[in-house]
Order: structure tokens, then sequence, then C-alpha cells
């Protein structure tokens, strides 16, 4: 087995492709240890005790270095965990299946509540991050997630490279913002949440 490694614009963050499906579909962030329990792999990964963020998409795994590590060291340490893991086929989650780990529908966790007079103006948000902006930032190594519109602002969170990198704010203001004010004329500002 082969792992590929990419890099992203968080310099903090690495991408890493094993050649195989990780999430069968969503996708999921560990931002702490504990969040990492859930995960063997995850659990793993912030175990080497150089990692401060995991996260877990479609085809790759984002792994965020804490401050003060050096990605020399690190990096082989990940490719061996993530070696372990994809060759032992260890399941990705505890339990039975990960159906019970599933990420949290985006309604369940908004940060403001969607005004029901908008539902027209929120589905064409929605869509516009699914079919534009989440691929671009899955390239990235992150994601995307919708956390609520209100008086012409769209509220997202950045997600596993994305989070934290010193240009998501740029991208959200320059990148995402532009083209949801281009296609979405009612959308006056992005935000992250």
């Amino acid at each position: 087995m082969f792992i590929e490694t990419e890099t992203t614009p968080n310099p903090a963050t690495l991408k890493f492709l094993p050649g195989r499906q990780v999430m069968p579909s969503g996708t999921r962030d560990f931002a702490t240890p504990e969040d990492a329990e859930a995960s063997p792999l995850a659990q793993a990964l912030f175990d080497t005790g150089e990692v401060s963020g995991v996260f877990f998409g479609a085809s790759f795994v984002s792994v965020t270095a804490a401050p003060g590590a050096d990605w020399a060291s690190l990096k082989p340490q990940v490719v061996g965990v993530l070696l372990d893991h994809f060759i032992s086929e260890t399941p990705l989650f505890h339990g039975p299946s990960a159906g019970g780990i599933a990420v949290p529908a985006e309604e369940d966790d908004l940060l403001v509540e969607d005004d029901p007079a908008h539902a027209e103006i929120v589905d064409m948000i929605k869509e516009l991050l699914e079919t534009r902006i989440r691929p671009a930032v899955a390239n990235d190594g992150g994601d995307i997630r919708y956390r609520g519109f209100r008086d012409g602002v769209v509220y997202l969170q950045m997600q596993g490279a994305c989070s934290g990198c010193p240009s998501s704010t740029a991208t959200l203001k320059q990148g995402i913002e532009g083209l949801m004010k281009h296609y979405i004329p009612e959308v006056t500002e992005v935000r992250a949440a």
C-alpha cells in the first residue's frame, strides 16, 4: 500500500491519501483528543503527542501538527499509523458500525436559526456549497459547514486543513463571499462561525 501526501494552504496541516475510501459519506472533524476517542485511527494519530487535529474526508485524512511539532519527524509516524490502520482493516469508528457516529445534520447544529421565509435562499446557498465550494475546499484537505443565514449574512464553519489556516479568512471573504454574492444577490456577507 502506498500513501500519497499533499500539502495544504495551511502549513500546519498535511493531506494523506491512502488510495481508498476513508469515509463512506460525510466528513468527520476531530479537534481534540477527547473527540478522537470515537475512532481508533484518530486516537492513534493523537497518541503520537504531536497532533492537534484530524479530519476524515471521503478519500483522505488531514492531520494538523501541534505547535512546535516538526513535520520531518511527524510525517513518517503519521504514515505508519495510517498504514497500520488500513492494512489491518480496523474499523474507522468504535462500535458495531460508523452509523452511530454519523456527522450531525447541519440543521441540528445551526449557529443562527433560518427564517422559514428564506427557505428558497437557504436552498440556493446549500446547493452552491455542495456543487462549487465543498469540492474546492476538499481539494485543500478540509470541509465547510453551513451554520445559518440571517439578515443577508451566511454563517459558515471551516473544518480540517481549512480550520485555522492563515488563508481561511481570505478564502471566506474574497472567494466564497464573492461567489455567493454573484449567484445569490440576497447574500450581503459571509462570516466564519
